[in-house]
């Protein structure tokens, strides 16, 4: 993959993550209100720092789309706002097990983009992303941590069809290292058909 190719890559897949960040985030104030009359407190105060995560990924995300002289796709970002405004509003008649086990799957999606956003970024030689990249991707996996976790408790989760497992959150730098030492493919953006 060229330079040109990656970066180009990496521009519609920092949009998608931008996008996507608004969208957890309306989703997961919806969901965290939801939750007031459950009286689930450790459950709100789990959301409240999820939420404080996806904004400050959201921020990260516009620096580096600054930095690739590049923005947002408005077009997805109206998309993505409805997206998350319309998961907020389920979240208040979904119950408990429902929003819990859909931010889990999603949030097990948003690791592998940060994984191919920090290759991406390598091969398009804004080596200075990287770092913050895998960072990011390993918030992600806090997060799928977190809402699997939960999830499991509910006897619902027995019947539910399950998302891969995560690998340890530890490989998630290792697999970039294998990246690099040329033991892993190039990566390619199709990967996600969610967003």
């Amino acid at each position: 993959m060229t330079p040109s190719a990656a970066r180009t890559e990496l521009v519609t897949l920092l949009q998608m993550a931008y996008s996507g960040e608004r969208a957890a985030a309306y989703a997961y104030l919806g969901h965290r209100r939801s939750l007031w009359r459950a009286k689930r407190g450790a459950d709100r105060a789990m959301l409240a720092g999820v939420l404080v995560d996806e904004i400050r990924h959201r921020r990260i995300v516009r620096r580096m789309l600054r930095l690739l002289d590049a923005g947002a796709d408005e077009r997805r970002e109206r998309r993505m706002r409805r997206i998350g405004l319309t998961i907020a509003a389920f979240c208040r008649v979904g119950g408990w097990y429902a929003p819990m086990y859909g931010a889990g799957r999603l949030e097990r999606g948003n690791i592998v983009e940060y994984e191919v956003a920090a290759r991406l970024a390598h091969l398009a030689g804004h080596d200075e992303l990287v770092d913050e990249l895998l960072e990011l991707a390993e918030v992600e996996w806090d997060h799928e941590h977190l809402f699997r976790t939960a999830a499991s408790t509910h006897p619902l989760w027995r019947l539910s069809p399950k998302w891969p497992e995560t690998t340890p959150r530890a490989t998630i730098r290792s697999a970039f290292d294998e990246f690099l030492a040329g033991r892993e493919p190039e990566p390619a953006l199709r990967w996600n058909p969610l967003r």
